[in-house]
């Protein structure tokens, strides 16, 4: 959808059957196969705020990717998540806190040898991550906050793609792609009365599916960001954070 819809309201579907926190102390524990698939689900997920932050620590394109594989693959073979605190707090905060610490043991160490042991462990998107950080105003921003801003992005993405999903799942693909983008008087946009004309219906119930279509989206995106923090409480904070983030 063309603006993120951050308002409240109770989810019930899950993107995972437990919180990404789950995953990773789970991890944490003791290796098996559901684990370590559902880990590396979290890694392909939140790759692109980890790309954003690193590329603008002075890295350049094919190096922030090679860093950004290589620090996936520790988080995988769990490196990292042995000294993991118990003190859990947001998934965002932990991803971020290892982040510099893995740039500083890289700094450190300064050496011209490729990331990864020469393997790429994840299939990533380097397009999409270097596309996505070109689109930011990269001057004026700190590393931080292009992490925080790609972070938000990610989770709205998420719940946009799970949204349509649903969509096509019960055949309405059509539906949805008439309505993602509707934005009532905007200049140029449809009326609710040329979208019923397009879909063959009336505009009740244009008007209908449109406010069905904005509950679900706030309902899916409540459940996304519920995923990423250790407790239900967290949750209007990360919205009222996203809010901050977006108004930057």
């Amino acid at each position: 959808m063309s603006s993120p819809v951050l308002d409240h309201a109770a989810g019930s579907a899950q993107w995972f059957a437990t919180t990404h926190w789950s995953v990773v102390l789970a991890a944490k524990g003791g290796a098996s196969a559901s684990v370590d698939e559902a880990l590396e689900k979290l890694c392909r997920a939140y790759w692109p705020p980890l790309y954003a932050y690193i590329r603008r620590e002075g890295h350049d394109a094919t190096e922030a990717q090679d860093l950004t594989q290589e620090f996936f693959a520790r988080l995988l073979e769990r490196d990292y998540l042995g000294r993991l605190d118990p003190q859990r707090g947001k998934f965002r905060s932990f991803l971020l806190a290892y982040a510099k610490h893995f740039l500083a043991e890289h700094r450190e160490k300064a050496r011209a040898q490729k990331r990864g042991g020469g393997q790429a462990l994840l299939s990533l998107d380097a397009g999409e991550g270097e596309e996505g950080y070109l689109s930011e105003p990269v001057d004026e921003l700190t590393p931080e906050q292009i992490f925080e801003r790609r972070w938000v992005q990610t989770l709205l993405q998420r719940a946009f793609d799970r949204l349509a999903a649903e969509y096509v799942t019960v055949d309405q693909a059509a539906l949805f792609e008439a309505l993602k983008d509707f934005q009532p008087r905007q200049p140029g946009s449809q009326t609710y009365a040329q979208i019923a004309a397009g879909l063959g219906t009336t505009e009740a119930a244009v008007k209908s599916a449109m406010q069905r279509l904005r509950q679900r989206h706030r309902e899916i995106l409540r459940d996304v960001i519920a995923q990423t923090v250790s407790s239900a409480s967290e949750v209007e904070e990360e919205i009222r954070h996203m809010r901050a983030v977006l108004n930057r």
